[in-house]
């Protein structure tokens, strides 16, 4: 095994993570703080979950190809998930010396001259197909005039003077001139000091793989060091009554069993269920319908949300053991012409996976794309998974409102912005040019990041525990805003009722009135493109932009002119009657 691989067995502090963080922030790839030291969580090849704690979500599996989906080990019973130190690069804070972690005392990890704590590397190298290794220190130093010494002892200091890159000086015992850190992050930087090795640390044993990306330089804590590749879907009808929960725990058993086998076995399972609502008829109807849908197409994340709109509008006054429920409530006289419909869900289940990740650029996870770095050595039956059990309230808006505005110049103007910034950062990536982003879907998503925001106010939940689902695909114009955590915070009750009429009106009003304002304007009400690769426009953290818990897509294409107007057109917003 090589040393890059060396599995770790953190048993002095047990770092620990949520298993929702598991999937969402630390997940496979993805490099762990834990106190002084620094991990990166290992393949699902060679995690240990507990099968008993299996989630299913059969729409979401069929959608990503597999059987099952499974919740990250819990330490206890199931086992810790295994990681490997990276970076290897360490160096001593006491004598400066610069080294693999191995050459010093990689059990204590201490320097083996003075005794020091190891400090991990604050450097990585990345590329954009998911390939990371160690920042290349020696190739850095020494690609000027040989120094005259054949023994390389390396090491790393700061003149003190500040904190940037240029302070940051590098020297060898070989006698090489020393050379900072300056102009070390600038994109081709490495271009002609260190190829891409095409490493995967996290996948223990495999081979490098050929790779003709350039390498970045990013620190090891940066947001974009690894971008989770995570799909989500909601249980809806048919899939979350009683029914359904019986015949998916017992699929294996159900999917191969001939009719006069079928009928004996449901019958079994119905006199035996302790579920309420189970009953022979309907676990039937549920084993047609799956074996029907496991031979079908399998859909996309597109078709995922079209049907949970679909549910959404439709809504569903199941049992109390049914995980969708959901219904219309009336909707305020004043947002008539406006809002079409508001629903109450006082119950809804999210299931979601991680499929892949990417690096240095975020890449589009709408399909399951080949270049997303993979979780495992070879692909596995089951995807790590969490699931959440909340609530929420969904909104649509008037359909012929956002048909007329849509297509005016203002919405048009503003969109066109957006798709050159989205074409500028596909062309610098060399990447393929991503579809513009249409106008009714920045409105959604501005619209539902203002009443997120107003609706943690009123409901007493953390912004962070809320969470956003855009519905803005054509023929659809709707969010939903719900419970996203699976911690206390995100059980407290009291979302869902604010769906009220009186209480949702005032709601949304006070979020246009907020939208309208943002204590950087006019700054942020007038400038071009701004935020991540400039797919922002009037958004910042003073108005729009949420908690990344809360944002589905990463923050990006928000505009709140287009609800409320400019301060000299108010009437170019598509909300803009409201707060007049």
């Amino acid at each position: 095994m090589l040393h890059e691989e060396v599995r770790i067995t953190v048993a002095i502090d047990r770092p620990k993570a949520r298993q929702s963080q598991l999937v969402t922030t630390y997940g496979v790839g993805s490099l762990f703080p834990a106190a002084d030291q620094s991990f990166m969580i290992a393949g699902i090849d060679e995690w240990a979950p507990d099968e008993r704690f299996d989630i299913e979500e059969p729409r979401l599996a069929r959608s990503l190809e597999v059987d099952v989906f499974r919740a990250p080990p819990t330490g206890r019973r199931s086992g810790d998930v295994p990681v490997v130190r990276f970076p290897t690069y360490h160096y001593c804070p006491g004598c400066r010396r610069l080294d693999r972690f191995w050459n010093f005392d990689a059990r204590a990890m201490q320097c083996t001259a003075c005794t020091a704590d190891l400090t991990p590397s604050r450097f990585v190298a990345c590329c954009e197909s998911g390939h990371i290794e160690d920042f290349p220190y020696f190739q850095w130093l020494h690609r000027g005039p040989a120094g005259t010494g054949s023994a390389h002892t390396m090491s790393l200091n700061a003149r003190g003077a500040s904190s940037s890159l240029a302070d940051i000086v590098l020297s060898c015992s070989c006698g090489v001139a020393d050379v900072d850190l300056d102009g070390s992050f600038s994109p081709g930087a490495l271009r002609d000091v260190k190829k891409c090795s095409g490493k995967r640390p996290w996948l223990l044993g495999t081979e490098d793989q050929p790779c003709e990306k350039p390498l970045r330089v990013l620190q090891r804590g940066s947001s974009n060091v690894w971008f989770a590749a995570v799909r989500s879907s909601i249980s809806i009808p048919p899939w979350s009554s009683p029914n359904a929960k019986v015949v998916t725990k017992h699929w294996d058993v159900l999917k191969g069993a001939s009719d006069a086998t079928l009928a004996e076995v449901l019958q079994s399972y119905a006199s035996s269920a302790r579920l309420p609502g189970v009953t022979f008829e309907g676990m039937l109807a549920q084993v047609r319908l799956r074996r029907g849908f496991d031979a079908g197409h399998v859909p996309t994340d597109a078709d995922l949300r079209a049907e949970e709109y679909l549910a959404l509008v439709d809504g569903n006054d199941g049992g109390a053991h049914d995980t969708f429920q959901c219904r219309s409530v009336e909707v305020a006289t004043e947002l008539h012409g406006v809002v079409a419909q508001v629903s109450s869900a006082t119950r809804l289940r999210e299931v979601r996976a991680l499929y892949g990740f990417a690096r240095v650029t975020p890449m589009a996870t709408d399909t399951v794309s080949p270049s997303l770095a993979p979780l495992s050595k070879s692909r596995l039956n089951w995807l790590p998974a969490t699931e959440v059990l909340g609530e929420g309230v969904f909104v649509r808006v008037d359909e012929e409102m956002i048909d007329s505005w849509e297509s005016s110049a203002v919405a048009n103007e503003r969109c066109a912005v957006l798709a050159e910034s989205l074409r500028q950062r596909a062309l610098e990536a060399d990447r393929p040019e991503p579809e513009p982003p249409s106008a009714r879907f920045v409105a959604m998503h501005s619209l539902a990041h203002a009443v997120l925001q107003e609706l943690s106010l009123n409901a007493g939940y953390p912004v962070g525990s809320l969470r956003e689902r855009v519905y803005a695909a054509p023929g659809q114009a709707g969010f939903l805003v719900y419970t996203a955590s699976s911690d206390a915070a995100g059980s407290l009750g009291g979302l869902a009722a604010l769906a009220e009429a009186g209480m949702f009106s005032r709601a949304l009003t006070a979020a246009l009135s907020r939208a309208g304002w943002c204590s950087n304007d006019p700054v942020c009400g007038e400038s071009g493109p701004s935020g991540a690769d400039g797919l922002n426009l009037a958004a910042c953290h003073a108005c729009l932009l949420l908690p990344e818990t809360s944002c589905e897509h990463r923050n990006v294409l928000l505009d709140r002119v287009m609800l409320t107007g400019r301060p000299n057109a108010p009437e170019v917003g598509l909300l803009s009657r409201l707060i007049q």
